[in-house]
């Protein structure tokens, strides 16, 4: 069984989105089961059909999430050091080819968001950030070639 990766704020939105899932739309979609049925032929009803699309979708990713926080792996960034990339820190870098700065946050999988600025450790960038210092030179393949970034600091 392996572990996920995850900070506190990544672990607590998961619960949230879980007990959303549960309280919530399993509820609401049971009742839209109820109204589909109500209205006679199940082999013609899109209502129904749609209904029952939409309860599989909820079960299964109840079930993702319940083994995503059961398997979850909560690191607690303020106790990191300071002067290495580790999870969960943030960094800026300048993108050598451009001159121009970028700050992201460094995730679990589950968490990366690149227009919040959160990376996942488990993508090409973040495996090249992992354990440089302030001034380390970052290289990457990237799909339209080599990117370089230099390490200007950790947030």
């Amino acid at each position: 069984m392996d572990r996920i990766p995850i900070t506190k704020e990544g672990y607590e939105n998961l619960k949230k989105e879980l007990e959303h899932l549960k309280k919530v739309d399993r509820p609401e979609n049971i009742k839209a089961i109820e109204e589909a049925r109500a209205h006679g032929d199940l082999s013609e009803n899109a209502e129904y059909d749609a209904a029952k699309d939409r309860q599989r979708f909820l079960e299964n990713r109840i079930n993702e999430l319940g083994y995503k926080l059961g398997n979850a792996d909560i690191i607690d960034y303020d106790s990191s050091p300071k002067d290495t990339v580790v999870f969960g820190c943030r960094v800026v870098m300048e993108n050598i080819d451009t001159g121009e700065n970028v700050e992201y946050k460094l995730v679990g999988p589950d968490e990366s968001d690149i227009k919040e600025k959160r990376i996942s450790v488990s993508s090409p960038l973040g495996k090249a950030m992992i354990g440089k210092k302030p001034g380390d030179e970052i290289t990457l393949q990237a799909p339209g070639g080599e990117r370089k970034y230099e390490l200007i600091e950790i947030l």
